[in-house]
């Protein structure tokens, strides 16, 4: 007689597999500080802080890169969310780039060990990590392309050079507000945004003076 599987033991089994997954990323995550990037971790170690034995480490994951493509994937998702719920707020009347920096360094402050990662294996020894992070970072660079063409007349490539060099001068502020003090992370927060509208504006201008050409060469023809 031909067995069959019970959907509900299949069901559980699926459940406690997730589970597992996810103890084992939230493994990796907790092991990482200021002085042991992920190039530094062990599977044996994390597979212990995961409570389970090394040798069920591949039943979830076929190495340990395959564990950190997931982790930056997962911390790409978890700040762009981030970003989206602070675009909401601005819609209910808050500063934009004000809104946006203080969003962005309380994604620090609560979730240093997510952007170690980002930033650490950003310029890592690894191509695929290079590669997702790069990739992640793009998303996060289209999703405020696009928020800025909904909020101004300016053409698309103005505001994909502007998101770029943002995204650009907020991570690497970012860095340095990991390791800072809160009268200091209060002023490199307040320095950001003044370089964020000096940007703002700096397009804006811009832009407008090459109108302005244009519109001169308009009238002389």
């Amino acid at each position: 007689m031909k067995s069959t599987k019970c959907p509900q033991s299949s069901g559980v089994r699926a459940i406690q597999k997730e589970r597992t997954r996810r103890s084992l990323i939230d493994a990796a995550f907790n092991q990482l500080n200021a002085e042991q990037g992920f190039a530094s971790l062990s599977l044996r170690e994390v597979a212990r802080e995961a409570g389970i034995a090394p040798t069920s480490f591949y039943r979830h994951f076929r190495d340990m890169d395959e564990l950190g493509l997931a982790m930056v994937d997962e911390s790409g998702l978890t700040l762009r969310q981030l970003m989206r719920q602070a675009r909401k707020r601005i819609e209910k009347g808050g500063s934009v780039i004000q809104t946006s920096v203080t969003t962005f360094i309380e994604f620090i402050d609560n979730n240093s060990k997510v952007f170690f990662l980002l930033l650490r294996e950003r310029a890592g020894t690894s191509a695929a990590f290079r590669s997702a992070i790069a990739r992640e970072i793009q998303h996060f660079i289209l999703e405020l392309t696009d928020y800025l063409d909904n909020a101004n007349s300016m053409p698309r490539r103005y505001n994909v050079a502007q998101a770029e060099a943002m995204v650009t001068i907020v991570f690497n502020s970012g860095a340095d507000a990991i390791d800072f003090e809160p009268e200091q992370k209060q002023k490199l927060i307040d320095n950001l945004i003044f370089q964020l509208r000096m940007l703002s504006r700096g397009a804006f201008y811009l832009y407008h003076r090459e109108l302005l050409k244009k519109q001169n060469i308009d009238d002389i023809t």
